[in-house]
């Protein structure tokens, strides 16, 4: 995908789909994260700063900051996926660069090759504090399938 992902919207339709969905995963739901941004072939997650969601050092857990960057990679997927199908992780790989410290940590998921069948995605995870403070602490690849409800 290319720089107008950082900008284009999806339809309305789409839009209501990946919500929809998203706001369907109880797991995101109990972290606390929620979608800042839906755009074709790329979806941003957020998921705030507060004790539940760190380890024992007060860094956001590694397991949370994993699990926002394979749920904003299935989305950005997602988004470009026709009425009818659903989107499915195959594999991710997630490399820790630095302890997760901030206000909250936002993944972005962003589509690199859209099959008919595999899609791959980028994954990174951003630490961020105020307004100006913004660092990856978290990069990888995904595979995801695109499989037709039943």
């Amino acid at each position: 995908m290319d720089d107008r992902t950082h900008t284009e919207q999806v339809s309305p339709e789409v839009r209501q789909r990946v919500r929809a969905s998203f706001d369907r995963q109880g797991l995101m739901r109990h972290l606390g994260a929620r979608m800042s941004h839906i755009g074709p072939g790329r979806v941003h997650i957020v998921l705030p700063g507060r004790p539940e969601v760190t380890q024992q050092h007060g860094y956001f857990h590694a397991g949370a900051t994993s699990a926002i960057a394979d749920s904003a990679g299935g989305y950005a997927a997602y988004t470009l996926f026709p009425e009818g199908a659903e989107v499915l992780t195959v594999e991710y790989k997630i490399n820790l660069l630095a302890p997760a410290v901030g206000d909250h940590i936002e993944a972005v998921g962003t589509v690199l090759k859209s099959g008919r069948t595999l899609t791959v995605c980028q994954l990174e995870v951003f630490a961020v504090r105020g307004d100006t403070e913004r660092k990856l602490v978290a990069n990888g690849q995904q595979t995801l399938i695109r499989v037709n409800k039943s």
